[in-house]
């Protein structure tokens, strides 16, 4: 049997990936737009050349899959302003110490003798607040449902252990939400959804189903290998010429049905569903977290008394456009020119799951580098 009687999540291990990419030929019949939404999808798709292999009628676009690069400008400044008051301590992770804000970067804060510290962990701030009680240690906390339970974990330890100097800015994100404001945009028209492996390991199915059963979008949440990607496009392909849309998974090794309870039972002890603002995409209810009643003394924001504000996004920058999808970073003025990995004016050009510094480092003159002819995307940024 071929794999063109087969579905993707059928294809014995035998079939190679040119017996999908044959599949997947086969099966096409009519220009179709799918959006990873992972980062780490996206830089995988850019090394191993899969835009090479599809057909002309087939365009990936990027999606907003990257935590720091939706981190909100307004979040950024908030952070950096706190750097301002007497004996603050900022700890968060690599990419964030780079991303610009009104008033320059955290790193550049650090360089100015302000106490910024990397870390690689949420147990790690912790831990920096044990050993200088003197000062207070702000954990500034992003990313998606996949970092959230850790965050969380460290809540809980800092109150068993009644630690006071420490506090957090909660930047994380939900991803549904997210989803169904694109699905919604009249401006997209996405024909399906490769989903995050990482964040699905949390969540499980049940999350996403509203896109295929209300909305009638295809989706397929995929591992991170060439292989797993080329199968979740194989099987989008084939909802849409077998006139279906459903959820499937094509990454069952790690991801199952359920999601990881333990994780998601943190979640919702220690957190509470809010509004929150997305680079690009503005205000999205229920899609962040806030820190439940009880352990309100770890919010940065009321034990500083602060707020978040709304600055403007720096001039000609259009990561948010490239996060909504609109456009690929190929489109964007400052691209490789005045914003580079070196000199980066938005976040996209600064985290290693970012659409700009994806292409930057794959695709920067626009043209296919594997010599095809270009997607219907790409030749309108060409």
């Amino acid at each position: 049997m071929s794999p063109f009687d087969r579905e993707p999540g059928q294809i014995k291990a035998s079939y190679t990936a040119h017996h999908v990419i044959e599949a997947i030929g086969q099966r096409l019949t009519k220009p179709l737009t799918f959006m990873e939404v992972c980062g780490t999808h996206t830089v995988s798709i850019f090394r191993s050349g899969i835009r090479s292999v599809l057909p002309p009628d087939l365009s990936l676009i990027s999606g907003p899959g990257c935590p720091v690069c939706v981190t909100d400008q307004g979040e950024i400044d908030c952070a950096i302003n706190l750097l301002d008051m007497p004996d603050i301590t900022m700890a968060t992770y690599g990419d964030m110490l780079r991303v610009p804000g009104t008033r320059g970067s955290l790193s550049e804060r650090k360089s100015e003798g302000k106490d910024v510290r990397l870390i690689t962990s949420a147990a790690q701030a912790l831990s920096i607040a044990e050993d200088n009680p003197e000062r207070e240690i702000v954990f500034l906390a992003v990313g998606f449902e996949t970092t959230a339970p850790a965050t969380a974990a460290t809540i809980l330890e800092a109150a068993e252990k009644n630690i006071t100097n420490f506090s957090i800015l909660v930047y994380h994100k939900q991803t549904p939400p997210v989803l169904e404001q694109l699905v919604k945009d009249p401006d997209l028209k996405i024909n399906g959804f490769i989903l995050p492996g990482h964040v699905s390991v949390i969540l499980g199915h049940k999350a996403y189903r509203f896109l295929a059963d209300h909305y009638g979008v295809p989706c397929a949440i995929a591992g991170f290998e060439p292989m797993d990607i080329l199968l979740a496009i194989a099987d989008l392909v084939f909802q849409h010429s077998n006139g279906e849309s459903a959820l499937h998974s094509l990454y069952p090794r790690a991801v199952r049905p359920e999601g990881n309870q333990k994780a998601l039972d943190l979640i919702s002890k220690v957190f509470t569903p809010c509004s929150a603002r997305w680079r690009g995409l503005g205000l999205i209810p229920s899609s962040g977290y806030a820190l439940k009643e009880e352990f309100a003394a770890f919010d940065a924001l009321l034990r500083f008394g602060i707020t978040i504000p709304t600055p403007k996004p720096p001039a000609g920058c259009c990561c948010g456009d490239v996060l909504a999808g609109h456009i690929t970073p190929l489109k964007c003025p400052l691209f490789a020119a005045a914003c580079t990995p070196m000199t980066p004016v938005g976040p996209c050009m600064v985290s290693s799951e970012g659409s700009c510094s994806a292409y930057y480092k794959y695709n920067r003159g626009g043209a296919s580098p594997w010599k095809r002819s270009p997607s219907a995307t790409e030749a309108a940024d060409d």
